[in-house]
């Protein structure tokens, strides 16, 4: 057991200064968006672009392109959480519509399917299906995120349990402790989302009752 963790530690340590930063910021922006905070926009652009790095040196192809996606997806979203509500307010708490959550089942397996075949058949990627429903669940929970919907926790618990083993395998120690982290983060998000919700809805009832 102690030969077990002087090995993990000894490896962490050994990872670059670039994984290092790209944790840190990835924590940062996962905690700012749980506590609402526009901030996890630019703060999640920067921790993105840093793991296209990382990602491709692992070969997790998939992932690296996820970056790339989150990346004009914090654009957007920084854009929507600022001026997407009602008359270009902010954006409030919402719950995921039906035809939302159709459209995330419909796209996850799609994706899964589509992109795991081309990794496999057409890169050398390291484990090509997992890696694309990590990606399309990723994707999925970050558009509901970037609408605000509270369901958006749901998706991002999901993932962090299946990416903690998946980077683990692949050696990259400070990132899988991160997403068990993420996975913490998540469960805090939802409780916060969920309180502000019943806060705007108990509001709302009292704007109706005078």
């Amino acid at each position: 057991m102690l030969q077990s963790l002087y090995e993990f530690w000894t490896a962490a340590a050994g990872v670059s200064p670039l994984e290092w930063v790209a944790v840190l910021t990835g924590f940062a922006c996962v905690w700012l968006a749980a506590r609402e905070s526009l901030w996890n926009f630019p703060v999640a652009i920067v921790s993105c672009g840093l793991y296209v790095l990382v990602y491709y040196k692992a070969r997790l192809y998939s992932d690296c392109g996820l970056q790339g996606a989150f990346i004009a997806l914090s654009v957007y979203g920084w854009y929507e959480w600022l001026h997407g509500g009602r008359h270009r307010a902010e954006l409030p708490v919402s719950r995921t519509q039906p035809l939302e959550w159709g459209g995330c089942l419909l796209f996850v397996p799609a994706f899964t399917l589509g992109f795991g075949y081309y990794l496999q058949h057409h890169t050398d990627a390291a484990l090509p299906h997992w890696d694309a429903l990590t990606t399309a669940i990723s994707l999925a929970a970050q558009y509901l995120l970037m609408r605000k919907r509270l369901e958006n926790w749901w998706l991002w618990v999901l993932v962090d349990i299946m990416y903690v083993p998946i980077l683990w395998y692949k050696q990259l120690y400070p990132t899988s402790a991160l997403y068990a982290l993420y996975l913490g983060l998540a469960i805090y998000g939802y409780r916060e989302w969920h309180r502000t919700l019943r806060r705007q809805q108990a509001a709302a009832s009292s704007f109706q009752v005078a």
